[in-house]
């Protein structure tokens, strides 16, 4: 046995993984998905926003403990994705990127799709004109 292997006996203090580092991790891992337009801050009220890349923890809530962590993300899916495979992609990818950036176990992603985002006309579209 090495004098560097791994003794469970030895505890040098504890690690605590704060909630929005969590948050911040599940968010950016969410928006890598192809078909999420972008989180949602359907959190803190009615009105469903595009967050920006500073607000990722926004469109999060997640609960962590010692050794486990659970989340729930609020996104804005693309027009014309399949919201099933999207939110299915979203769990693994937020899942696989949590447990190997935290440690932690993620028990539980819960997608709730709070939106689909139009694309919009582009009003310098050549356009014919009504009458000529």
């Amino acid at each position: 046995m090495s004098e560097f292997s791994k003794d469970e006996n030895i505890k040098y203090g504890t690690v605590k993984i704060a909630n929005e580092v969590v948050a911040i991790i599940a968010g950016l891992a969410a928006t890598e998905v192809a078909g999420v337009a972008g989180m949602s801050g359907g959190l803190t009220g009615d009105i469903t926003e595009m967050l920006g890349m500073k607000n990722l923890s926004k469109g999060v809530k997640v609960e962590v403990g010692e050794k486990e962590a659970a989340i729930d993300i609020f996104i804005i899916v693309e027009y014309g994705s399949k919201i099933s495979e999207v939110a299915t992609e979203v769990q693994r990818n937020v899942k696989n990127t949590v447990e190997t950036m935290t440690g932690l176990e993620v028990v539980e992603v819960n997608v709730n799709v709070q939106g689909v985002n139009i694309p919009k006309e582009d009003p310098k579209a050549d356009k014919e004109p009504r009458v000529k």
